[in-house]
């Protein structure tokens, strides 16, 4: 049993590495929670985008909707946009290929002058960055045609359920930061409670917690790609650096790497989740995410290659030591793989050896407490993802989570060994294209 031994020490070590940098953000959270509690809302009522003071009344707001083979979901997409957003001032642009037909039927079948569709000259896919550059492109075109200037973009794909605050919330928001995220809330999904259902715990606690975590101290805020919106002037800046196109066309993440980029050209970001109304819901984007093991592992495939190898290429490790320790947590997944490897093989074994008769191995003291510390650390980090699931779904998701922890893990572990392979083969070669996968609309009603 001396391999099981060395996995079980390799594995204890690492979890309890990874178990106490989660506690630390942890506690940031509960610690800046109980102060604003007590030093903020005491004394007044929380904001919601009614009491916002007016923005600066500059131009209207630009969407931007990058799109490959999306023909299911959106023209329903454009039509519940068109029907939330009445009396708001926007204009959408649609990206699609020039090879898909389907997706620009879709387009066109939504009559409304507030949408653009843009038809990128080559076949795709690409990337979504460099649909979204042409996209960009086309509001240059649009506004020295029409003399206006859009102040801001909005980010958002194919399959968002966008609300009926955003436009105003952005509107508002928008002169005072360059870039603004709102949070991004997974839609339960009953026939895949489990595969779908394990973004509903990972975003519950991104979006309610970590992302308030990395705006407290100070760190670069990435954007999730969709529910975000960008000054103008902030844009321009990105495209001045990168010939003109602000969206790093080789690049799989440039949502997160765009949020870093500004940061540490001295924009200011934040992230903002308030209420439409006193008593309303959260201002915030909604979708269906994949329901499928396979259509799941692609996307945290693309994920982890964006963020995590290719990020460390792109964008290093620079930056104060928080901010350090910021892209620490956002690229350790590749050694988190080896760690919970080690943690499942390291059970497997003990679990043949002892249906085969063996007797329980002994470990020393100091191991044994290792063990302890990692299983109170685990308890910690189940009631915590469970409380923040159960904040935003309800009292059953909530207790789903638990057992989902070992699903999301099974992803996690698939998706790093396929994301190394594939940045080994090609996207050091530069062979980059769309990571696709099977988007569906909710059923709405207006």
């Amino acid at each position: 049993m001396d391999i099981w031994y060395e996995l079980v020490l390799y594995a204890a070590v690492g979890f309890a590495i990874g178990g106490l940098d989660d506690l630390l953000v942890d506690t940031i959270w509960i610690t800046r929670s109980l102060w604003r509690r007590v030093a903020i809302y005491s004394r007044h009522s929380r904001a919601t985008v009614a009491s916002l003071p007016p923005g600066d009344g500059g131009g209207p707001l630009a969407v931007f909707i990058p799109a490959w083979d999306e023909a299911n979901v959106l023209g329903h997409m454009l039509r519940n946009c068109i029907a939330t957003w009445r009396m708001e001032e926007y204009r959408i642009f649609v990206g699609c290929y020039a090879n898909d037909l389907p997706s620009q039927f879709a387009v066109a079948g939504v009559r409304d002058d507030r949408i653009q569709l843009v038809v990128v000259p080559h076949h795709g896919p690409t990337t979504k960055a460099d649909c979204l550059n042409h996209i960009w492109a086309a509001l240059q075109l649009t506004e020295r045609k029409t003399g206006r200037v859009f102040r801001g973009i909005i980010l958002h794909d194919a399959e968002d359920v966008v609300h009926p605050r955003e436009i105003q919330l952005f509107s508002r928001l928008i002169h005072r930061f360059a870039a603004i995220q709102i949070p991004v809330i997974p839609l339960p999904d009953p026939v895949s409670r489990w595969i779908s259902g394990h973004y509903l715990d990972e975003f519950a606690e991104a979006h309610g917690k970590a992302l308030h975590v990395r705006e407290a101290i100070g760190a670069a805020l990435p954007l999730a790609g969709v529910g975000c919106c960008i000054r103008r002037e902030a844009l321009t800046f990105l495209a001045d650096q990168q010939d003109g196109q602000p969206f790093s066309a080789s690049s799989l993440t440039e949502d997160y790497e765009m949020g870093v980029r500004l940061s540490r050209a001295g924009f200011r970001g934040a992230f903002v989740r308030i209420k439409g109304e006193g008593t309303g819901d959260v201002v915030a984007v909604r979708a269906h995410f994949p329901g499928t093991l396979p259509a799941a592992v692609r996307q945290k495939t693309r994920w982890i290659i964006g963020i995590a190898l290719a990020g460390w290429d792109r964008l290093g490790w620079t930056g104060s030591a928080l901010e350090r320790w910021m892209l620490f947590r956002d690229r350790r997944i590749i050694a988190g793989t080896t760690v919970m490897l080690a943690g499942y093989s390291a059970f497997a074994l003990l679990i043949v050896h002892l249906a085969t008769g063996g007797v329980m191995p002994s470990i020393g003291p100091i191991l044994r407490a290792l063990l302890l510390f990692n299983a109170l650390l685990l308890i910690w980090r189940i009631a915590i993802r469970a409380c923040f699931v159960t904040a935003m779904y309800g009292k059953a998701e909530g207790a789903m989570s638990i057992p989902r922890i070992v699903v999301a893990n099974v992803i996690s572990i698939i998706s790093t060994v396929r994301a190394l392979s594939q940045y080994a083969l090609h996207y050091r070669s530069g062979r980059l294209r769309w990571a696709k996968t099977d988007h569906k609309f909710p059923d709405i009603t207006h």
